[in-house]
């Protein structure tokens, strides 16, 4: 592929996951995180993308309008109708799966634009100093159980992050699935940053060393924030098993046990110690912006789609999936995306 063959589009990403094993405060750190952008004005799009879905809950919802989030994984085929667009590479939306890459025609949502997904999927949550898009890949029910898996459900959340435009200072936050499952797909290296929340205990580094082991080869930008936090042993402990990749860590919080009673203060009276390491979670997001390589980027989307292609892609869809790579479409920031 020569550069004057490759069509570059206007990406800058600030994708940000929050990973880590069940009960290790997860959701509740990207939930602050998500109420720290808002507060500051910033365009935000927030995803629970964990197969049990707290992120509503946790971000002010109560049980029935959280039980009234739309699911992606239920709107999968609005979904891909409209990604599809008109990219020529891509027969029909029926032969689109979760790692299928954007290319010349496809469409393409940004952070701040109506589109038919937001309009099927996202709605508004107002929170202190603004509001936030928040989509769900919607829970693992009965129904599932010898039908399908529940990763077919955040593969409606792949397909629109492959899709995803997302401008300078926009956000966009995933509560990813707990432990390791993200590693079933190519999703984990949608992210410009993943945070894993880890408490100062063994198993609590566990998920820690697995997700290191895993994302080795692909770069992935991993920051450990420690959870749970009760003092200086603690915070020595996670230093000798994560090493300076222990970006922050939090303690004890009277503003989120009032959260977890559905009676939250208003945010800016969250302690001074939680909130700037809230501050270092942004500042660290924001230092991503340099860090980009577009390059490699499209390379592991194209990687991921083959490997799904060849192991059970092809099979289920009875198509050649390699033909819907677009070898001439490399993400970047020269010129304009197409509508």
């Amino acid at each position: 592929m020569t550069r004057k063959a490759i069509t570059r589009l206007l990406f800058v990403n600030m994708k940000i996951a929050f990973v880590g094993k069940g009960g290790s405060g997860k959701t509740t750190l990207s939930s602050l995180f998500i109420r720290h952008l808002a507060a500051g004005g910033a365009p935000v799009v927030a995803v629970d993308a964990d197969i049990n879905q707290h992120l509503g809950p946790a971000l002010g919802l109560d049980e029935r309008e959280a039980e009234a989030l739309p699911a992606m994984g239920e709107r999968l085929s609005l979904i891909k109708d409209h990604l599809r667009g008109h990219n020529p590479r891509i027969t029909s939306a029926a032969t689109m799966i979760k790692t299928t890459p954007p290319g010349a025609g496809s469409r393409l949502v940004r952070v701040r634009e109506p589109n038919p997904v937001y309009d099927a999927c996202a709605r508004p949550v107002e929170l202190d100093g603004g509001a936030v898009r928040l989509m769900v890949t919607g829970p693992f029910t009965d129904a599932d159980l010898g039908v399908s898996c529940y990763h077919s459900k955040t593969g409606a959340v792949e397909l629109f992050l492959n899709h995803l435009v997302d401008g300078p200072d926009e956000y966009v936050v995933v509560d990813m699935t707990a432990g390791s499952d993200s590693f079933a797909s190519g999703m984990f290296t949608r992210f410009d940053i993943t945070f894993l929340v880890a408490e100062p205990t063994r198993k609590g580094v566990s998920v820690y060393r697995q997700y290191k082991e895993y994302a080795r080869d692909f770069g992935v930008a991993l920051k450990v924030v420690g959870n749970k936090v009760q003092g200086p042993e603690d915070i020595d402990f996670l230093h000798s098993e994560v090493g300076d990749d222990l970006l922050v860590t939090f303690g004890h919080s009277d503003w989120v046990r009032a959260m977890e009673k559905g009676r939250p203060p208003r945010f800016e009276l969250l302690e001074d110690p939680n909130s700037r390491a809230l501050g270092a979670l942004k500042e660290a997001t924001d230092a991503t912006y340099e860090l980009r390589d577009w390059e490699r980027y499209t390379r592991q989307m194209v990687h991921f789609h083959l490997k799904n292609a060849l192991s059970w892609g092809n099979e289920r869809t009875g198509a050649d999936l390699a033909s819907q790579i677009d070898p001439g479409f490399v993400l970047g920031e020269e010129v304009a995306a197409p509508a």
